[in-house]
């Protein structure tokens, strides 16, 4: 008698191929990302260290912008949710993202942001 192991049990990496999506980081395999309006933009979507509130405001606005007509705003919006990304993910921000219920395992922002902004 031959076992077979199904292949969702089995997570012995068959290929150099396979190995090297195991090992890297889970964004270098997210295809859409090269569709994105957003690349080559971060100093918009993340913020510098000691952001002021009004400066926030004003770098949101305009990543909110990019993001509003780009063509993977729900595919980018999905996966900021479901890894808890920090930053500007598509079309919201963290405080966004954790009042949906999709908080960070660390946040960044200021918890009386937070409170204000429910």
């Amino acid at each position: 008698m031959i076992l077979v192991t199904p292949p969702s049990v089995d997570s012995t990496p068959r290929t150099s191929d396979d190995l090297l999506a195991r090992l890297l980081p889970r964004w270098t395999q997210q295809a859409w990302m090269a569709e994105g309006h957003c690349a080559g933009r971060t100093e918009l979507f993340f913020p510098p260290p000691a952001e002021r509130p009004q400066s926030r405001v004003r770098r949101e606005a305009q990543a909110r912008a990019i993001c509003a007509d780009c063509p993977v705003l729900l595919e980018c919006r999905s996966y900021a949710r479901v890894n808890r990304e920090h930053g500007f993910w598509g079309g919201e921000s963290e405080e966004e993202r954790t009042l949906a219920g999709f908080a960070p395992p660390h946040p960044i922002g200021s918890p009386n942001r937070l409170r204000t902004a429910s």
